[in-house]
């Protein structure tokens, strides 16, 4: 999926569940052969149960019927994050401080574009890291993808 398909799923349907008491964690869309699948994973204070993926099914779908966003067929899915949650905002790696990471990078920094590490911290600009003893600072604009590690 382009990343302008994405954004624009995400900027339409991320106020939507808001109002509806739940957070956007991530999006993701496959395409296939005549149809795709567009998978959201919501999550909430109180954890998500089966009920409340069906909610956000019903309400996502009526909206993309509306909007008409995707040029094809397409499948919506509506989960929980699981264990190994998606870390895509400022918000959500400031929630996991203290927690363990795991960060790719774009590109290789000094040969590395993996790191697994506690986070430390998380502003408006970027994390900080403690992996393998050492303290790495990660802008948010070299992350190719992020999520909690086990």
């Amino acid at each position: 999926m382009s990343a302008t398909l994405r954004e624009r799923l995400i900027a339409l349907i991320e106020p939507l569940t808001g109002r509806l008491g739940y957070e956007l964690v991530d999006l993701e869309h496959s395409a296939g052969r005549g149809s795709a699948v567009v998978r959201l994973y919501i999550d909430r204070a109180q954890g998500v149960g089966i009920e409340d993926c069906e909610r956000v099914s019903r309400e996502v779908s009526a909206l993309l019927d509306v909007e008409d966003p995707i040029p094809t067929a397409y499948t919506l899915e509506v989960s929980s994050p699981g264990f190994d949650r998606v870390l895509r905002t400022p918000e959500h790696f400031a929630r996991f401080v203290g927690a363990r990471v795991f960060v790719e990078l774009r590109a290789a920094r000094e040969g590395r574009r993996r790191y697994t590490g506690t986070l430390l911290g998380a502003d408006e600009s970027g994390v900080e890291l403690e992996v393998d003893g050492m303290r790495v600072a990660v802008p948010y604009e070299e992350m190719a993808k992020a999520r909690l590690a086990g």
